[in-house]
């Protein structure tokens, strides 16, 4: 049986494209080729994700641009999603030409993949033929797509991306790793255990979440990455790049004092509720790394191990007795322009040489 050369890329060649929006692009250009007269199309998955419930990839025609909308999930940063799947794709796609919208949900499940397509002019019979047995066909290249992208997604939101990065790139060994450089951030909450025992697990979990939205979202708008949540702790790094640490000591830097912010806006809101405050510690720290994967035979971790990590730990016990809430260790000092304020070599449990300690101007004491 001789196939169209949409048929054929789609049964050879689609299931291997690099993402959806590429598929989408790809496709659109081979039914242009093949004679359809397009002047958009549209592609929505639903994806498992914390915060995006849907996202839907808009092709034009002309010009093979690619843009991006996203479905959040009720609650999410934006307005709820709109009320059916593709409500993104049709009201561009309506905007684009004079043609009808048409639509094929491709596979049996209600949530499928939907693909969308609009013409300057309403498709005729043959046409809408054609583009139903592109979606039949594509069927198996958008499930393999759906699956790569539902694995990335999840692996994201449980490692974080680079990390999850690392895991995809990598076989599931346990030698399997490297030795980076990077600032490391480590911070955790006091209180917590008075916390948890004084209070039902939903209050505590509601004050957790809080935490860590703070603490991981500012490090994540500076270019850092949450490694671990540990119990009420959390661990990021900075990745150095290009050879020198300072972009990363800045960052780290500027990532624990928006944190330290947005935890005294948070702590006024929870005073006015009636709520404890939630006092933390951070400290800082530039070392060299682990960065892999550990564990049992069959059960791995990718994770940050190494004297580094012990030291920047240790660093922030310091924070309650010194009365501050972060703590700056003198080899990320060295690193830095950023104002610090000297205060002495300190002992580190477990740590056999003594560390310089810093802070930041205007850190926070302990009451």
């Amino acid at each position: 049986m001789a196939l169209s050369s949409t048929l054929s890329w789609l049964v050879d060649a689609a299931a291997y494209s690099t993402g959806a929006d590429r598929f989408l692009a790809e496709l659109g250009a081979h039914l242009l080729a093949d004679g359809l007269p397009l002047a958009g199309g549209a592609l929505t998955l639903d994806i498992p994700h914390p915060l995006i419930a849907r996202r839907t990839w808009l092709w034009r025609g002309n010009s093979g641009e690619i843009i991006e909308a996203l479905g959040f999930t009720p609650g999410g940063p934006a307005a709820p999603a709109a009320n059916t799947p593709n409500d993104a794709g049709r009201r561009w796609l309506a905007g684009i030409a004079a043609g009808l919208v048409h639509e094929d949900t491709i596979g049996s499940m209600r949530n499928g993949p939907l693909l969308s397509w609009i013409g300057p002019r309403p498709f005729t019979p043959s046409e809408t033929n054609e583009l139903h047995e592109a979606a039949r066909f594509a069927a198996a290249p958008l499930a393999a797509l759906a699956a790569r992208a539902t694995l990335t997604a999840a692996l994201e939101a449980y490692l974080g991306r680079r990390s999850a990065a690392r895991v995809l790139a990598a076989p599931l060994r346990r030698d399997i790793g490297e030795t980076i450089q990077a600032a490391l951030l480590y911070a955790d909450l006091r209180g917590f255990t008075a916390l948890s025992d004084n209070n039902p697990p939903a209050v505590v979990i509601a004050a957790l979440d809080t935490w860590f939205d703070r603490i991981a979202g500012a490090v994540h708008a500076f270019g850092g990455e949450v490694l671990k949540f540990i119990g009420d702790g959390v661990l990021a790094i900075f990745p150095v790049v290009g050879g020198t640490p300072r972009s990363a000591c800045d960052a780290a830097l500027r990532a624990v004092s928006a944190a330290r912010v947005g935890m005294a806006h948070l702590d006024e809101q929870r005073l006015r509720q009636g709520l404890p405050a939630l006092p933390f510690g951070a400290a800082l720290h530039l070392g060299e790394i682990l960065w892999g994967n550990i564990g049992a035979a069959d059960r791995l971790d990718f994770t940050a191990i190494g004297p580094a990590v012990n030291l920047v730990s240790r660093l922030e016990g310091l924070c309650k007795p010194l009365r501050k809430t972060v703590l700056v260790s003198g080899a990320l000092a060295a690193e830095t322009e950023t104002p610090l304020i000297a205060l002495g070599t300190h002992a580190l449990r477990g740590i056999a040489s003594p560390c310089a300690v810093f802070t930041l101007p205007n850190s926070a004491s302990w009451k």
